[in-house]
């Protein structure tokens, strides 16, 4: 049998290539929309637990990088965003550099947070009958009842061959009547996805909180085989539907027809996030652990600017978000869509960079302009790079700029800090179960010492887990790549 998990019919993933690296001389400028999705790390996770590799278009390595929180300093001014680089060696690739890019969302106590209006919509098709599945989606949702206050309102929302309220907006101190509910849900039928996604929206925007947070989230695997199916007219109507400040959030549940890439793009319409609930254990990182970060928008339509300055930095590459990537013209554009960040998020990017001088393989020959000259600007030598961010607050549709020129003191891999390590192990990690054509020396062997050098404060054991996972992706590779693992 392979050691690749199966490539189905019915479970997708977005075959994107990765992004190479780029000249800064012939293009200074990067910009990306932030991603706090972390669906491809759990998903990856069923795979390996389950003993096989999973196919490379399935590692998205920013939502490796990002399934993982970082201890990043709270913004101390009025944004509710901030930003915190560092820069180092890059551990897989001798001679080049390794940037961190850190944001870090305004974390609110969740006494403070603003009232939720939620409408659950919930799968319940007959491809929802496994243990993985529905099941699963109820203890999920019983543990979001127990996190919701008096002020917060619960709907639930079902959709098989037709789509139906099973619980109209409910007070949180509710929770015998939420959990009834959650308790009598059964699968059956064929799945009219659009006519339950339209109910969720009626529903959210008839009892919609001014000031509040208004969101449906929908747990699915993702099946819609029945109804409005076609994803154009799925990413219309959410796109539509988000103007009216209802944002959507997903949850894939299962395997065999989890459809990762429309859920994802589903999501990325709506303003809101994707995970993939594989495990109780996950559904308690994301609704007990993380209820603020996935329920509440600090900050909507977050993007991210990067001048770099050539006198520093003569090429860089940007480690996955390649279905992030923006036209640099986008960043200005309050028009397009990006990511968003929920209570207490963090986001970490990766750039790869080739410092001025240094010759790398990586870099394919390119004639200097004819035309134009391109001089570094000597006043601003001692910078690395110019950081732009741009946010917009949950009500508004005008973004906000913060901008800010980065000096840098490169440090010796061993001697960053525990966030840049560790992320730098599983950014290693993705790249090697990616097959990257970047990744170097990277070794299953130096991602484990090095993640076991960062593990710092584990509370909930997400970052020994990563290790045994490592152990796990290993000794399924059977040495394509340096597999044998020093324990």
């Amino acid at each position: 049998p392979s050691r690749y998990a199966p490539r189905t019919d019915t479970e997708d993933s977005d075959r994107r290539a990765e992004n190479g690296f780029h000249e800064t001389t012939q293009r200074a400028l990067t910009t990306f929309s932030i991603d706090v999705d972390r669906a491809s790390y759990s998903n990856v996770r069923r795979m390996l637990n389950g003993g096989q590799l999973p196919p490379p278009e399935a590692v998205r390595v920013e939502e490796f990088i990002n399934y993982f929180d970082y201890d990043y300093p709270q913004p101390t001014g009025d944004a509710p965003v901030a930003a915190t680089t560092e820069l180092a060696d890059s551990p897989w690739n001798p001679g080049l550099k390794l940037l961190r890019v850190g944001l870090q969302a305004r974390r609110v106590a969740t006494d403070q947070l603003p009232p939720s209006n939620l409408v659950f919509l919930v799968d319940v098709s007959g491809s929802m009958m496994d243990a993985n599945k529905l099941p699963l989606v109820k203890s999920a949702l019983t543990l979001l009842a127990d996190q919701l206050r008096p002020q917060d309102r619960l709907a639930l929302a079902v959709y098989a061959g037709a789509a139906g309220l099973v619980l109209p907006p409910t007070p949180g101190s509710e929770k015998t009547k939420i959990k009834d509910a959650i308790a009598a849900l059964e699968a059956g039928g064929s799945t009219a996805g659009a006519a339950g996604i339209r109910l969720a929206y009626d529903v959210a925007t008839q009892h919609f909180l001014k000031g509040g947070n208004n969101r449906v989230i929908l747990a699915t695997d993702g099946d819609f085989n029945v109804g409005t199916s076609s994803d154009a007219e799925l990413e219309k109507l959410i796109e539509e539907k988000r103007k009216t400040g209802v944002f959507l959030s997903v949850l894939g549940f299962g395997m065999g027809n989890l459809r990762d890439k429309k859920l994802e793009t589903l999501a990325d319409r709506g303003n809101g996030n994707y995970g993939y609930i594989d495990s109780f254990q996950e559904a308690r990182k994301t609704f007990v652990h993380e209820f603020g970060g996935t329920l509440f928008t600090v900050a909507k339509d977050v993007k991210v600017q990067i001048e770099f300055n050539p006198a520093r930095v003569r090429a860089y590459r940007l480690i996955g978000y390649e279905n992030r990537v923006l036209k640099n013209e986008g960043f200005h554009d309050d028009q397009k869509d990006a990511g968003e960040m929920g209570s207490g998020h963090t986001v970490t990017a990766l750039y790869e960079l080739v410092p001025a001088g240094v010759e790398s393989k990586y870099l394919k020959a390119v004639d200097p302009l004819k035309y134009q000259r391109t001089r570094p600007a000597t006043s601003a030598s001692d910078e690395w790079l110019t950081l732009k961010i741009r946010y917009k607050r949950p009500d508004s549709e005008r973004s906000q700029l913060l901008t800010e020129g980065v000096s840098l003191a490169p440090k010796s891999f061993d001697s960053a800090s525990e966030n840049f390590r560790f992320a730098a192990a599983v950014a290693e990690f993705g790249l090697l179960l990616r097959e990257s054509e970047y990744r170097g020396g990277a070794s299953f062997n130096h991602v484990v010492k090095t993640a076991k050098a960062a593990l710092g404060n584990d509370g909930e054991g997400l970052r020994s887990e990563f290790l045994r996972l490592v152990k796990t992706a290993a000794a399924l590779n059977g040495g394509a790549v340096t597999a044998r693992v020093e324990e």
